[in-house]
């Protein structure tokens, strides 16, 4: 072994430069305040391994990317430790680099003749910032893609060359394919590359000019090995074991596939960015020109600033500037920081305005801001672990791709087309965006036993969440609730359940096909009392009665009667010229490029309402 070692060095010199290495000269001995440095490139290597390990399985494509970052999440052996360490270890890095450049900047160690390795610092502090935000997009989640977006435009703020900026990084005009594989490369190719090699540089020239000791005189001096050395490596541990139990506990999530025709409301840059998109509120009313100075000339200014320290702080005056110059942009990172937090997190933390406050007030405004995004960072959520519900349901990822599951799952698309097309007059428990005072019934459980117990209720019916506010109400003399007032007080409560059962059970909704099947004498003799009560001298129901008047009770509710309904209400088997203002959304069947929803778009709204839709079944304890 000896002779090998011999015949090695011989060749190399590979004595001399550990040796060199290992007994490099520390004035003042060593000490935990020097730790910063190696911690950074041993965070640096981790994330070297583990995103080789990543590309072998990360495809970087619009239409796989998504799915190798679940596979890697939830299949691959090992995997979801492997994402965990790089996605978290990343994050570490950008703490590490706070502490490294306050103990280089309080220990005036950016000084001569030390100034050129300082800017090289700076510059790898920029590489490291780069890798984040290119990483953010990689997994092609919601949360990445809609985040990107919002950090690219900014390129288009610069003067100039602006848009020709966006559109090389972008790839193009528009967001998809050509922006996830360039940065990619960025990613894992020309940022890595760059990191290492003015990383070469940066410890070749720390090495030339040695450890900078404030006070050298403190302690006798000492060398790398072994004193130094152990405490780096103590602290590199200490950063793993942080790393790892940040895995374990909260593992790095995967949102719902990036989806560019539905926007994500709730897109906010990682908590180390978040300082700078809180920033950017304070020039939100100078149009361009005020995102223009806060998004990009601030921030050059203060990066200007950083790279000045070395000739600034030549005096012992410029030194305590630059001191307080970086603390204080480290507090005032921490203060938008919060503030970001706060406003994000405001309604749930502050609670309601009082209900005296003028709607157009800021409090008020501030408060609706932070709710929708709490509501829609909650949808995010839900739809995330839907998209995980359905795959294994599928049995895995189509052809077509995860997206396609959201996109054909009425869970999901329900809600959206409700808010768009329907919540300008309806209510809907699961579609929370309502838009003004509804003008039509709630449609939560339509069709259900429990739905059409209230319809035909005397003191609901023309109530809000029926008839009370439509054209068919009792100050409009509408004849279903005057009906409904007139008759169901005189009736046996046995006899309107069994009328109601028996309505209901036409929907052959599945939430209640075992409740229908066991209650089919119930049902049958219903049918009996509906057409004994004189429903049939406004509706027609299972051939008895005429159309014209009031809605075809034979199928009410069902998939087939609500595809129907949506489709044309003022057809003569619904509300016919009784129809109050309920356009037509797909009553051209011949042309469905004319109509309002596409025959997709209407089974998925009426499944969602009947709620047909995939539910995994409930562990068993």
């Amino acid at each position: 072994m000896k002779a090998v070692l011999n015949w090695l060095d011989h060749r190399t010199g590979i004595r001399a430069v550990l040796h060199s290495a290992l007994y490099e000269h520390i004035p003042g001995g060593a000490r935990w305040r020097y730790v910063w440095g190696s911690t950074l490139v041993f965070a640096f290597v981790v994330q070297l391994v583990t995103g080789v390990f990543l590309w072998m399985a990360y495809s970087p494509s619009g239409h796989t990317a998504w799915e190798s970052v679940y596979y890697i999440q939830n299949e691959m052996q090992g995997g979801w430790l492997l994402r965990g360490l790089h996605h978290f270890m990343a994050q570490a890095m950008v703490i590490l680099l706070a502490f490294h450049l306050m103990q280089v900047v309080i220990d005036g160690a950016y000084r001569a003749p030390r100034e050129v390795n300082f800017l090289l610092g700076l510059i790898l502090m920029q590489i490291v910032l780069g890798l984040s935000l290119t990483g953010y997009l990689l997994p092609w989640d919601q949360k990445g893609y809609w985040a990107t977006r919002v950090a690219t435009n900014l390129m288009g703020l610069v003067p100039v060359v602006g848009t020709q900026l966006q559109k090389l990084v972008v790839g193009g005009a528009d967001y998809g394919h050509h922006t996830l594989t360039r940065f990619f490369a960025l990613h894992a190719g020309v940022l890595p590359g760059l990191l290492i090699g003015f990383l070469v540089l940066h410890l070749a020239i720390f090495r030339r000019h040695g450890i900078h000791a404030p006070d050298p005189h403190r302690r006798p001096d000492t060398t790398f090995w072994p004193d130094q050395i152990l405490k780096d490596s103590v602290a590199c541990l200490a950063v793993l074991a942080v790393v790892l139990f940040v895995v374990v506990r909260l593992g790095a999530d995967l949102g719902a596939p990036a989806d560019p025709s539905h926007e994500y409301s709730a897109a906010r840059p990682e908590w180390y960015f978040l300082f700078l998109f809180q920033f950017l509120k304070l020039f939100e009313g100078g149009g361009e020109t005020g995102e223009l100075i806060g998004g990009i000339v601030v921030p050059f200014l203060v990066l200007l600033a950083l790279f000045a320290m070395p000739w600034v702080g030549r005096w012992k005056l410029g030194h305590r500037f630059n001191v307080g110059l970086l603390l204080c942009l480290l507090a005032g990172i921490g203060v938008l920081t919060a503030q970001a937090l706060y406003a994000d997190n405001r309604a749930q933390w502050a609670g309601k305005p009082s209900t005296t406050a003028d709607k157009d007030s800021p409090e008020v405004k501030r408060y609706e801001a932070s709710s929708g995004y709490l509501r829609a960072r909650h949808h995010a959520e839900l739809e995330a672990k839907r998209v995980l519900e359905l795959i294994e349901n599928n049995k895995g990822i189509p052809a077509g791709g995860a997206l396609t599951l959201l996109r054909d799952d009425p869970k999901t698309q329900g809600p959206r087309l409700f808010a768009r097309w329907c919540a300008s007059c309806h209510l809907h428990d699961d579609s929370p965006e309502i838009f003004g005072q509804p003008s039509a019934p709630d449609l939560t459980g339509f069709g259900t036993r429990k739905w059409i117990a209230g319809l035909v209720d005397p003191k609901q019916v023309d109530g809000p969440h029926y008839f009370g506010n439509t054209s068919h109400n009792g100050e409009n003399g509408g004849q279903m609730v005057e009906f409904i007032k007139t008759t169901m007080p005189e009736l046996e409560p046995a006899d309107v359940a069994q009328a109601v059962a028996a309505l209901s059970a036409q929907a052959q909704l599945v939430s209640q096909h075992d409740m229908d099947k066991i209650d089919a004498a119930m049902i049958q003799e219903g049918i009996e009392q509906i057409e004994l009560l004189g429903c049939i001298d406004c509706h027609k129901f299972r051939g008895l009665g005429d159309l014209g008047t009031a809605p075809d009770l034979t199928g009410y509710a069902s998939r087939e009667w609500l595809l129907g309904m949506i489709s044309n209400p003022a057809h003569e088997r619904f509300y016919g010229d009784n129809n109050d203002r309920m356009p037509a959304f797909a009553a051209n069947p011949d042309d469905p490029r004319s109509n309002i929803l596409s025959p997709k778009d209407l089974e998925l709204l009426v499944d969602w309402l009947r709620g047909e839709w995939y539910r995994p079944p409930r562990a068993k304890r």
